[in-house]
């Protein structure tokens, strides 16, 4: 997009409740992290975002380890199911609080026990809500989806980019 940046991790306690609405959870933790980064440094612009998958009305955060990663798999496998990321835009000096959500629709194939210890031994899933990564090796996992391919993956462009040329910060 053209836009300078540096990335700094907010050092704060996200929400990671499974139970809360993923619309809500997003949008919080999105919004605490650039809360959190604009007080030390109120003359910068921040992004904060957060993406979380939701299915039977279970938010599917980061696995804990191996064996959830499997279970979270498992549960998504023949099914469909909503990525949801929220984004944060703030300038303290401009006065400017911004926050949106995106959700994508992500629709798994039926998935043998074979294919998701193959996907895990292909993929590092600790660290991807979800326990997946649709840019690695997706095409073993995921059947379709709809929406934003860059929100499943983490950052909706479009909408970043939407958000950042009405501040001004890209055209």
């Amino acid at each position: 997009m053209g836009v300078p940046f540096t990335i700094e991790v907010a050092a704060v306690d996200e929400n990671e409740d499974r139970d809360h609405d993923p619309r809500t959870l997003v949008s919080g933790n999105a919004a605490l992290k650039a809360d959190a980064v604009s007080h030390f440094h109120p003359q910068a612009w921040v992004l904060g975002a957060d993406t979380t998958v939701f299915v039977d009305d279970t938010v599917l955060n980061k696995p804990r380890d191996q064996e959830e990663a499997r279970q979270m798999l498992r549960d998504l496998s023949g099914r469909a199911h909503s990525v949801f990321t929220g984004l944060a835009l703030r300038g303290l000096n401009e006065g400017v609080a911004i926050n949106r959500g995106v959700e994508s629709k992500v629709v798994f194939r039926t998935l043998t026990e074979e294919i998701i210890e193959t996907y895990l031994s292909r993929v590092h899933t600790l660290d991807k809500a979800g326990g997946y990564a649709i840019q690695e090796e997706g095409e073993l996992i995921v059947e379709r989806y709809e929406g934003s391919l860059t929100n499943i993956i983490g950052l909706p462009v479009d909408e970043t980019k939407q958000i950042l040329t009405e501040v001004g910060l890209c055209s």
